[in-house]
């Protein structure tokens, strides 16, 4: 069961050479540019070969918009904080303002017991013209769940 290797030898390898179609009458040859395709330009390396091709324009980046000098987000983000910066002095304010209320209030409130007090106190030990009543107090005696006068 051999099996028999074929192997092939390469056949002979033709090269052609391009040459360049000459025409009858040679006409001269002038570029023409139209708007969307750009010159063709041909360069000599100094072997000799020419090497042809669309010449490249550098890419113009479009013209910038004109921006303000500080953007807006920052512009908003400062409002922002002078805004906070605002309520939140005047809520310190307003609490101070409140405990300040408060505590006027019980002031008054102790000054009209203190009055009030004082009032009663001249009411009823303060020397009189005479024209009130005379209470007479006796002791009471209370023994075995009877009041004694």
């Amino acid at each position: 069961m051999n099996e028999p290797t074929i192997y092939s030898r390469p056949a002979a390898v033709e090269v052609h050479q391009p040459a360049p179609l000459t025409p009858v009458h040679p006409v001269p040859l002038t570029p023409v540019q139209t708007g969307s395709v750009p010159a063709v330009a041909s360069v000599v390396l100094p072997d000799g070969r020419v090497v042809t091709g669309y010449a490249i324009e550098p890419v113009k980046p479009e013209p910038v918009a004109v921006r303000p000098a500080v953007s807006r987000t920052a512009v908003n983000i400062a409002l922002g904080g002078i805004g906070f910066g605002a309520v939140c002095g005047g809520l310190v304010l307003l609490t101070t303002f409140i405990a300040a209320l408060a505590a006027l209030i019980h002031q008054l409130i102790i000054l009209a017991a203190v009055i009030f007090s004082g009032w009663i106190a001249v009411q009823i030990f303060g020397h009189g013209s005479g024209g009130g009543t005379t209470l007479n107090i006796r002791k009471a005696v209370i023994k075995r769940n009877r009041f004694y006068s």
